[in-house]
């Protein structure tokens, strides 16, 4: 929240340094230009500037001007590291969060928690204040990473920096090169879509997110067993939602298939939220779970273990702590960044919620 007129000067041209509208050496307005555009005293301005100049932003050379300092130069070894996640929920991240808080606090680091609540704006907002500080790396769950990321220049100002970072759980398209440790989710839609076929299971509906990476390589997953069973893909079984949907769209989606005649007795799902949505929801209309129809989930989560849910184990505390062994890496130049692309291995945890 901005509280005070200086503020909003410093806010904004942070902002612009981040953004790549100013580089560094140029030349920034005057005082009198920036007292003039905020409607303030030059004391203000003077404030703003002053502050900016102190975080490594600006330079000062006396009766030249202010100018943008070279980012690069900026303090580093502050054994701060900064973790984006999308949610701070019970759901798998306080456990992903431990392991690396593990190898960070072994090895001397701190930890700064910023949260996006799965918005890309938010992943800006966070990342622009977190390049304000002093911080040696950064560990970033990318908040609907299906979609175009609108601000990779500040992925590409950190990489100017030489700030190293690691994408976990999901990674925009178009950073694919960029480091990251994530769960083989395609290889973990494959392996529960088979246990379904292994049962007996031929028209299987799948309930995917749209907005997230791992839903579209879950996806992918299903779509690959189908196909190693030789059973036809039918996207009329398939379900998609966004992350502002998924109260209500995941069963809606399945009721509509159920009420078209559709032979369906099984459904993957995204994950086991979802899976515990489908499996109340279904019993809400006398179905049977997995007498009539049964229900996968996806992340082992404690939701999983109290429904009795079958899904696909997530290493929360190893992912953690691998991403923060490769951030570490990174950071001390024992880990070339062309090898920071990681991969864990699935695995299927049984219950009661498949027949």
């Amino acid at each position: 929240m901005i509280n005070s007129k200086h503020e909003l000067i410093i806010k904004d041209i942070k902002s612009s340094i981040n953004a790549g509208s100013f580089n560094a050496g140029d030349k920034i307005p005057s005082e009198n230009q920036l007292a003039a555009k905020y409607d303030v005293s030059r004391q203000t301005v003077r404030k703003a500037l002053g502050k900016l100049i102190d975080e490594g932003y600006l330079y000062a050379i006396h009766g030249s001007g202010t100018f943008v300092a070279s980012r690069k130069d900026k303090k580093r070894h502050t054994k701060n590291i900064a973790v984006v996640s999308t949610f701070m929920s019970d759901y798998i991240f306080p456990r992903v969060i431990q392991g690396i808080n593990q190898v960070l606090d072994e090895n001397g680091y701190s930890i700064l928690l910023k949260t996006t609540n799965n918005s890309r704006k938010g992943e800006a907002w966070c990342m622009e204040e977190l390049l304000s500080k002093n911080i040696d790396g950064m560990i970033i769950e990318p908040s609907q990473s299906a979609i175009s990321c609108q601000h990779q220049v500040l992925y590409d100002q950190m990489d100017a920096m030489g700030i190293p970072y690691v994408f976990i759980q999901g990674c925009y398209e178009a950073m694919m090169d960029r480091p990251f440790v994530m769960l083989d989710d395609v290889e973990g839609g494959k392996l529960i879509t088979e246990h379904l076929i292994s049962l007996g299971h031929k028209n299987i509906a799948g309930i995917f997110k749209a907005d997230d990476t791992q839903g579209i390589l879950r996806h992918k997953g299903y779509i690959k067993a189908l196909q190693a069973a030789g059973i036809a893909y039918n996207p009329d079984l398939v379900i998609w939602y966004h992350t502002k949907d998924k109260t209500m769209k995941p069963m809606e989606g399945l009721i509509r298939i159920l009420e078209s005649g559709l032979s369906c007795h099984a459904v993957v799902c995204y994950n086991d939220e979802i899976a515990a949505d489908v499996i109340k929801g279904l019993q809400n209309i006398g179905r049977s779970v997995p007498h009539d129809i049964s229900v996968t989930g996806f992340d082992n989560s404690l939701l999983a273990h109290s429904k009795g849910i079958t899904t696909i184990a997530h290493p929360q505390e190893e992912l953690g702590k691998v991403a923060a062994t490769t951030l570490l890496g990174l950071i001390d130049g024992t880990l070339p960044r062309k090898d920071a692309h990681i991969l864990l291995e699935p695995k299927l945890i049984e219950r009661k919620s498949c027949f």
